[in-house]
């Protein structure tokens, strides 16, 4: 199965990549740059959602 989680823009990358991070941090997980395969489940969603949650807040912010 190929992998479908790529950039659209990939100028944009480095941009992600430093909301990530800084995602990480407010929720006090520990990233590195590149592999985090030792990650919990948890963990990882928690990044992932506390990014869309700060997305959906600066959209509804905008409207």
């Amino acid at each position: 199965m190929a992998n479908s989680n790529r950039v659209l823009v990939p100028e944009a990358k480095e941009g992600l990549n430093r909301f990530k991070m800084e995602s990480a941090r407010e929720v006090g997980v520990n990233l590195t740059n590149g592999y985090n395969g030792n990650l919990t489940s948890r963990e990882a969603g928690s990044v992932g959602g506390n990014m869309v949650k700060k997305m959906v807040e600066s959209y509804e912010k905008n409207l």
